[in-house]
């Protein structure tokens, strides 16, 4: 027995990754009725009568993107009475759920996840794309303003957490952290500044490997000692790389 749609509630997913220099939104393929064209929208889906908002958001990024077990926490509600604007994108939802609605709620949702070859072969699978979230075009329905809306909840928490860790490989480089801050910010940071900084840092772990396979003068790897920094997140003030 298929589950039933409810008609006015939606959930959409900003998924953001890093590649190590570019802080890249995971898109997936929508197609347009009109030409048969292609556009991206966010993961997202109106939600089954059965779920609740969390376990909808999590099954339909892994139902449209393969992914599970990642970083989620819900962003914000999108209420406009009018933010369905065009007759395409109506006719989109009628077609793919079945449903006719004159107004949509969607509660959007914030996830991370490090991009590794184990990633892009699962979100290959289906009809994705990682664009960088400097050269986003044309996405379907409000879903740059929700985008948009994720960078900002990110370059928040990046100032306030250790969240850019859940965004890079488990053993990285000082360059790479500094890449990500760098983009996710749209900043330049004073690299000398930023290493004296960490320096101070006690959950920074130097380790005695560096990088491989790279066409220049191999860097040392970090690790971030997660346990160490949740045992002492009450004693310190404020998180702050810099």
């Amino acid at each position: 027995m298929n589950a039933i749609t409810n008609p006015s509630v939606s959930v959409d997913i900003v998924v953001f990754g890093f590649d190590g220099s570019t802080l890249k939104v995971l898109l997936v393929e929508r197609q347009l009725m009109d030409d048969g064209s292609p556009e991206y929208k966010l993961p997202g889906s109106m939600i089954s009568e059965e779920e609740d908002l969390d376990t909808s958001a999590k099954n339909t990024l892994q139902a449209l993107t393969g992914l599970k077990n990642v970083y989620l926490e819900q962003l914000h509600v999108f209420s406009n009475p009018h933010r369905i604007k065009s007759e395409e994108d109506r006719r989109w939802i009628e077609a793919t759920y079945g449903i006719t609605s004159k107004r949509i709620i969607t509660v959007t949702y914030f996830s991370l996840v490090k991009i590794d070859q184990s990633v892009l072969r699962i979100t290959r699978q289906g009809k994705t794309m990682w664009c960088n979230v400097q050269e986003l075009k044309r996405v379907s329905f409000d879903h740059k303003e929700i985008i948009l809306k994720g960078l900002e909840r990110l370059c928040s928490n990046l100032q306030a957490t250790p969240i850019a860790f859940e965004l890079l490989p488990k053993k990285f480089t000082i360059r790479q952290l500094q890449n990500l801050y760098e983009a996710a910010l749209g900043i330049d940071i004073d690299n000398r500044n930023f290493r004296k900084r960490l320096q101070k840092f006690p959950f920074l772990i130097q380790l005695e490997e560096k990088e491989t396979k790279v066409n220049h003068k191999p860097a040392l790897l970090y690790q971030f000692d997660k346990q160490g920094y949740l045992q002492e997140q009450k004693k310190l003030k404020r998180f702050r790389l810099f």
